[in-house]
């Protein structure tokens, strides 16, 4: 029973707690504390360390790893990888690039243009037949805003 309550089942259990209690609130926060926790846990569990130097190690290895990883880990679990970023840089460079209209584009309606060899989707303000030159003016997600090229 004196096993049950050693500080490294104490720390370990707290670190697994922080871990479940992740996944309940958002944010990508508090694993960083849960793993914190199994460090001490790691650390009661080769050295006998007193309660002060348990809960230094638990706020500079919890602090450290979220300063460090945070950033890095919330763009892979949610979003924003560097390639995303430079598809997005790259869809801005677009503008003012000229493409054909391979489905009519009505006002208010979406239809096709071909850019780059790539058919995609696009918005006029105004009716644009198929076969229609146009200039790419701006974006909404990856959906083209273009404008009719006069003849």
């Amino acid at each position: 029973m004196d096993k049950l309550f050693s500080p490294e089942i104490i720390w370990f259990v707290i670190g697994l707690l922080m871990f479940l209690l992740e996944f309940t609130l958002p944010g990508l926060l508090i694993a960083f504390f849960g793993a914190g926790a199994w460090i001490v846990s790691l650390f009661c569990l080769l050295f006998n360390i007193s309660l002060n130097w348990q809960l230094l190690i638990f706020i500079i290895s919890s602090v450290l790893l979220l300063v460090s990883l945070r950033k890095w880990l919330k763009g892979i679990f949610l979003g924003g990888t560097d390639a995303q970023r430079d598809m997005e840089k790259k869809m801005d460079e677009f503008i003012g690039e000229k493409a054909v209209v391979i489905s009519e584009i009505k006002n208010g309606e979406r239809g096709k243009a071909e850019f780059h060899g790539t058919n995609w989707e696009a918005e006029a303000d105004e009716d644009i037949a198929a076969g229609d030159r146009v200039e790419i003016v701006g974006r909404e997600s990856i959906i083209l805003k273009v404008k009719k090229l006069p003849k």
